[in-house]
């Protein structure tokens, strides 16, 4: 047999996601600023309270012919979707109603569902002019739809040139899928800036997306994770903005998803999420053949969730993960305060992950970056992966969930001297 045509087998020994090479973010003799996960001290706490909820949820099994082992309901299980609309209803300070739930493996999972079952296969995606660089991959799979940039701003997305895309690019959507396009965004804490959408831009959003028939899928990963003021409710999420109309609004029918996960308040590896979605969208995700022969999605781990809920350990995870979430974030805003190169500009965020910082408009910060882990060990994610159009190259995004605040205070003094340096360099003639 000639072998030259021969496919090769490829493995690469991983222990995690960001195992491997330079940027393996569990080796600390290199600063990767880049992860969006906890650390594992954090971790460490969640694979305690797990330990309890399971426990305790198997024992029940034992005992309730073991339901939990068997195939889920669609959209998931009765007891889930209350014990989650329960857990948010207190989170959000709105209800949240479980006819509303549908069961994921994940906001990505999520995305994925929402473009695969509502909307049409020759679609438009409209999507931030910078935004979540791995959502960017997965709407990359669906080569049949269109991706469209949309201007943005510092309270949130360009309304008026969303509203002339939308007109230039409609079209009737095919028999059987919902909606013709679909505008993906993060309204609350997002990624890469950390802003959250101002009420007015909300407003007007949710108009448009009614008269254009346009659904709204909201990244609401972040939600929860508040930080100004702990006790407060946190920003209105945009779905809310949307049924706060129903009963108002002939034909209300619901054009916005809020898309949830898990992965920052819990854990990333139990792969769970959530849709909280208008009735047309459940009933169509109800009736998808992936999540029926699925048996929902991750029905076990819901299980295991539901009970986590119950006993109370989900709350206070999720205030562990925010009080430390808080002190890292404080870590790395002083240290950016006291030390970033004046030329370069950053908004402390009320929430969620990310430090969103501007370097004069000639710096290229794909190039700094490389500059900064040859010569510093130091490394975040520049701008341009976060662009469909290849814009924002002035500018890089940090994250601050991953490593305790000391470590934060050396690693970002290191970034801000590594600016400096870099600054003097790029302006030599």
């Amino acid at each position: 047999m000639d072998g030259s045509n021969a496919v090769q087998r490829r493995e690469v020994p991983m222990n995690h996601l960001f195992d491997g090479g330079e940027l393996n973010v569990y080796d600390q003799k290199i600063a990767n600023l880049s992860a969006g996960a906890p650390g594992p001290d954090l971790l460490g706490k969640s694979a305690e309270t797990f330990r309890q909820a399971t426990e305790a949820r198997v024992k029940y099994e034992l005992n309730n012919s073991s339901f939990l082992f068997q195939y889920g309901p669609t959209i998931g299980t009765t007891e889930f979707r209350k014990t989650l609309a329960s857990f948010l209803t207190d989170g959000y300070r709105s209800e949240v109603n479980m006819s509303d739930l549908v069961q994921t493996s994940g906001a990505t999972n999520g995305l994925h569902l929402i473009l695969s079952t509502l909307v049409d296969l020759a679609g438009v995606i409209f999507v931030d002019e910078y935004t979540y660089m791995i959502a960017l991959e997965t709407i990359a799979q669906f080569n049949t739809m269109k991706i469209v940039p949309v201007p943005f701003g510092a309270d949130g997305p360009d309304v008026a040139s969303l509203q002339a895309l939308i007109a230039q690019h409609r079209f009737a959507a095919t028999k059987g899928k919902l909606f013709w396009g679909v505008y993906y965004t993060i309204p609350t804490f997002h990624n890469p800036t950390g802003i959250v959408f101002s009420e007015e831009k909300c407003q007007q959003l949710i108009k448009l997306a009614r008269e254009s028939n346009i659904l709204i899928a909201c990244d609401d990963v972040y939600n929860l994770l508040h930080y100004d003021n702990p006790e407060a409710a946190p920003p209105k999420r945009l779905f809310a903005y949307d049924i706060a109309d129903m009963g108002r609004v002939d034909g209300w029918a619901g054009n916005v998803i809020s898309n949830g996960s898990f992965s920052k308040i819990l854990s990333p590896g139990i792969r769970l999420g959530w849709m909280e979605c208008p009735p047309r969208c459940v009933e169509a995700f109800r009736n998808s053949g992936v999540l029926k022969s699925g048996g929902a999605a991750n029905n076990y781990t819901g299980g295991v969730v539901s009970t986590l809920i119950q006993m109370g350990l989900a709350q206070r995870q999720l205030e562990h993960y925010s009080v430390n979430y808080t002190m890292r974030l404080n870590a790395m805003a002083e240290t950016l305060e006291q030390h970033l190169p004046t030329e370069c500009s950053f908004r402390k965020p009320k929430g969620g992950y990310f430090v969103w910082i501007r370097f004069p408009a000639h710096i290229d910060c794909a190039e700094f970056n490389r500059y900064c882990l040859e010569k510093y060990n130091v490394s975040a994610i520049p701008g341009i992966r976060f662009s469909v159009a290849g814009e924002a190259r002035h500018f890089i995004r940090l994250t601050f969930a991953f490593h305790e605040p000391d470590y934060l205070r050396r690693s970002v003094r290191t970034f801000c001297q590594a600016a400096k340096d870099y600054l003097a360099i790029a302006s030599t003639p």
